[in-house]
């Protein structure tokens, strides 16, 4: 069960993080976040998550 609940957790936070700011960028084009913002935060919400629950799955 810790398994699936580490596999979900660090789905969500993927897509909230790296999906969420690619929308951000998409929807405010102004603000500056643009293609190393959306790739800044896809791997550090990858590496967030490989260190948080990475031992467990």
């Amino acid at each position: 069960m810790k398994k699936l609940f580490a596999e979900f957790f660090g789905t969500f936070w993927l897509v909230l993080g790296g999906c969420g700011s690619a929308v951000f960028a998409a929807g405010y084009p102004d603000l500056g976040i643009g293609f190393v913002g959306v790739s800044l935060a896809f791997g550090l919400t990858v590496l967030t998550m490989a260190y948080a629950v990475g031992h467990i799955s």
